[in-house]
């Protein structure tokens, strides 16, 4: 390990960029590999930037900024501009609100289940948004089944609060709490536990030593958490396209899926320009996090790991805790099952009427959903496939160039899955709508979903495997190559097996995050391409709700399935792959 890492380090500060920093130096095929990597992650991390800009700011070959302007500028712009950012801030706001007390409780108390709330929190971070949305409109609502079997149901007629920007927000600090939980989680359990210590054996309370000590450490992390919650509300399109378009409340993205129906000549610049701006609003939210969180290292020492004793406390947190958990998370997944349980809205959910005729309809009768599952399935497991496939190999190229030319290109392809779905949606169809040479157009296509797909998840498949291949000692690889191995010989005898466990987690980590996801699909699916989140989406505008509610629970289950086999790597796993670990 010491041998690769002076190797590194010679690499990062050798002359002539890239191609410099790769081991062994002055070869051609390092060189070759080098390029096809490089090529690569441009191509599917920047280049479908070029036709999103260019038809946001010269639609019609020449630059036109005064008609972008003027494009931004629409009342129905500035208006779901606005929607966009205040349920964005207040969403990141009440994400904090629930987030903060969850990271210090599991990371720095011995509160009771710790563990286990933990990881129920971040469930949302799994489930798809609009699986999120689903539920709690089943909870809440005349129609609720859940309360109707309580007998606590509003009366008749009586509009769902859940709709609308209330309902937005709400949701926003329920999807993204975890967001905040795991980053406040990374910074908590380095404190130093001397200081704490110190603080409580001078006779500070606990809130005391939280006020003055741990806050004040942890102010970079909280503003980055906030930052990074606030940015993802910004390019959510689930939550708002199920609790939005019902009141006609509409955020950027939403308002882009509305003009998609009016598809025309004028309106590719419109949904481009907006995407821009999504983009801009997404790119500003990360760099206010980049500098919250810059140099934080630098402001204490880490010791021994930070523990507070919460004493007679710890029975009513946890009791608190778990009612919070019942509230955000067990109970909207109580309502989602109980109303796929029974045939139709205005029926008690009983022994008699409880049925499955919903789950028959969705997975073996109904063709449409019986072909999402498949194009979702075939999608989600192509676009892993293909990603593990060719994570290891082009890990291992980055791992041998500098320092420097790693960080970029691992930035690049972190891009796509930064910005919101909608922008990279926007992003293909001005790339494939055109045909290509020799292939044709890939719009209206399975294909067009599976490129985006490759474009949003690869940093999911690529980090891990990074991590897992960093690990590898550079002797085993020298080693062999001295006693005449070629460089395949070692890939497929050295690295592949011990990077297997990292790139099997990848790829059921992007096949997680496809299989339902809906931000993208929605404007790039077509007849016969439809997905799951598609389906689901048409399905409760419908107002086939129980049917919505079979599919949910049923991809609650796969989610929650592959969770658990991925827990079956976490031992062999690089730190960090699992977020629930």
């Amino acid at each position: 390990m010491a041998l690769q890492g002076s190797i590194s380090d010679q690499s990062a500060t050798a002359p002539g960029g890239w191609l410099r920093g790769i081991r062994p130096a002055g070869t051609a095929g390092p060189r070759f590999a080098v390029l096809i990597v490089i090529a690569l992650i441009f191509a599917l991390g920047l280049l479908p930037a070029a036709p999103l800009v260019v038809a946001a700011l010269a639609p019609g070959g020449e630059l036109d900024l005064s008609g972008f302007l003027q494009r931004l500028a629409k009342p129905s712009v500035l208006r779901a501009t606005w929607n966009t950012l205040d349920t964005a801030f207040f969403g990141a706001l009440l994400s904090l609100a629930i987030g903060v007390p969850f990271a210090v409780a599991v990371a720095l108390t011995d509160l009771p289940t710790r563990k286990v709330l933990g990881f129920l929190l971040l469930m949302p971070l799994i489930i798809a948004p609009q699986v999120t949305a689903l539920s709690w409109l089943h909870l809440t609502g005349p129609s609720s089944t859940l309360l109707n079997m309580l007998g606590i149901a509003p009366p008749p007629g009586t509009p769902n609060p859940i709709v609308g920007r209330t309902g937005i927000i709400l949701l926003f600090g329920v999807q993204h709490a975890p967001i905040v939980f795991i980053t406040l989680r990374a910074g908590l359990v380095g404190l130093p536990g001397d200081m704490i210590e110190a603080a409580r054996a001078s006779g500070a309370s606990v809130m005391r030593t939280f006020g003055t000590i741990i806050l004040p450490l942890m102010r970079p992390w909280i503003a980055g958490a906030a930052a990074l919650a606030f940015v993802s509300s910004i390019g959510n399109f689930g939550i708002p396209a199920l609790l939005g378009l019902p009141a006609n409340y509409l955020t950027l993205p939403t308002l882009i899926y509305r003009q998609m129906s009016s598809f025309g000549s004028g309106v590719l610049p419109q949904m481009a320009g907006l995407s821009m701006l999504i983009g801009l609003l997404t790119l500003l939210g990360l760099a206010v996090q980049a500098l919250s969180m810059r140099g934080h290292r630098s402001r204490y020492a880490s010791g021994r790991p930070a523990t507070i004793s919460l004493g007679k406390w710890r029975t009513p947190l946890a009791v608190l805790s778990w009612a919070a958990i019942t509230m955000m998370l067990l109970l909207p997944a109580l309502a989602l099952i109980t109303t796929s349980l029974i045939p139709t809205f205005g029926v008690d959910l009983t022994w008699q009427t409880a049925t499955l005729a919903n789950y028959q309809e969705v997975l073996v009768n109904q063709a449409s959903t019986v072909r999402a599952f498949k194009n979702s399935a075939l999608l989600a497991g192509g676009a892993a496939l293909i990603l593990a496939i060719g994570a290891v190999p082009m890990a291992i190229v980055l791992d041998r160039m500098s320092s420097r030319s790693r960080q970029v290109l691992q930035g690049i392809a972190e891009i796509p899955y930064a910005l919101p779905g909608i922008v990279l949606a926007i992003a293909c169809i001005l790339l494939f709508l055109r045909p290509l040479p020799l292939i044709g157009s890939l719009y209206a296509s399975a294909w067009i979903i599976l490129i985006a797909y490759l474009m949003r998840f690869l940093t999911l498949a690529l980090k891990p495997v990074a991590s897992a291949v960093a690990q590898i000692p550079a002797d085993l690889d020298e080693a062999a190559a001295s006693s005449g191995a070629s460089p395949l010989r070692r890939v497929l005898t050295i690295h592949m097996p011990l990077a297997a466990p990292a790139a099997v987690a990848g790829a059921l980590l992007v096949f997680m995050s496809a299989f339902n996801e809906l931000t993208v699909s929605a404007l790039l699916w077509s007849s016969g391409n439809e997905t799951l989140g598609v389906v689901l989406f048409s399905l409760e505008e419908a107002g086939l709700g129980t049917q919505a509610a079979a599919i949910a629970v049923a991809t609650i289950f796969v989610v929650v399935a592959l969770m658990g086999l991925l827990n079956l790597f976490a031992k062999r796993l690089p730190a960090g792959v699992l977020p629930w670990r």
